[in-house]
């Protein structure tokens, strides 16, 4: 596959735990235990196709109406994963990014978060986007506050507002928008991720349960985006010419 026709930028909206966990009769933290392994498949895999950025849809905003003992597994999970992870991204020239409101997690998570963004932030070629407490509604309400805010100050002019200027407050404000997004167990729903930023991006959905997902997997939907025609809008003829 030439470099031209592979993604900048992959997001994933990593699904099926819980139906693998029950396919395989075992607890759906199990099911997310296996998931994190996913995880690192898919981050080496990204970065052995060349892939620059990866995001991951981790926990949405939706997710706290969860049994709270699956959430507190999963904060568990997720400080472990940031803990034996780090050294990982460093050693991989790796840098972390985390997008939504992870001010309101549990203080031991911010703190990992913290660490990892701060140890890796020098990093340029590879990106690690994690969406924590992400909600692409609860996004562009933080945005449109900020702009609001902005305004009042005598900051911006809402006459001269633009998508452009609107971008500039969203979280992913330093990262391109995701040419390529990927939804696992065959499920075909966007489910509050990066809607804004996906508006042109392409869609893979895949029947491969998220524990299950492997390079192969990642492969095969890089394979489809490269034999897609990305026309944002033009004839086929325009971009031709």
């Amino acid at each position: 596959m030439t470099p031209d026709k592979l993604p900048q930028h992959v997001a994933i909206i990593m699904d099926g735990n819980g139906r693998w966990a029950k396919q395989h009769g075992l607890p759906r933290i199990e099911g997310h235990r296996r998931g994190a392994d996913a995880v690192k498949r898919c981050l080496k895999a990204a970065q052995a196709n060349g892939v620059t950025h990866l995001t991951l849809y981790a926990f949405s905003v939706e997710n706290w109406n969860r049994p709270q003992s699956e959430v507190d597994a999963l904060m568990d999970l997720l400080d472990r994963f940031l803990r034996d992870q780090l050294p990982e991204l460093i050693k991989g020239e790796i840098r972390l990014r985390v997008i939504g409101r992870y001010r309101e997690l549990p203080e031991k998570i911010q703190t990992r978060l913290r660490e990892a963004e701060a140890a890796t932030r020098h990093f340029s070629n590879y990106t690690l986007g994690l969406a924590l407490n992400y909600g692409a509604r609860t996004e562009i309400v933080d945005a449109a506050k900020a702009i609001a805010q902005a305004a009042q100050a005598g900051e911006l002019n809402p006459d001269e507002l633009d998508y452009a200027t609107l971008r500039q407050h969203l979280y992913t404000r330093d990262m391109p928008d995701p040419d390529l997004v990927i939804r696992t167990s065959g499920e075909s729903r966007l489910s509050n991720f990066l809607l804004l930023q996906s508006a042109y991006a392409e869609i893979y959905l895949s029947p491969v349960l998220w524990p299950d997902f492997d390079e192969a997997e990642f492969k095969n939907a890089l394979a489809a985006y490269a034999a897609r025609e990305r026309r944002y809008g033009k004839t086929a003829e325009q971009l031709v010419h």
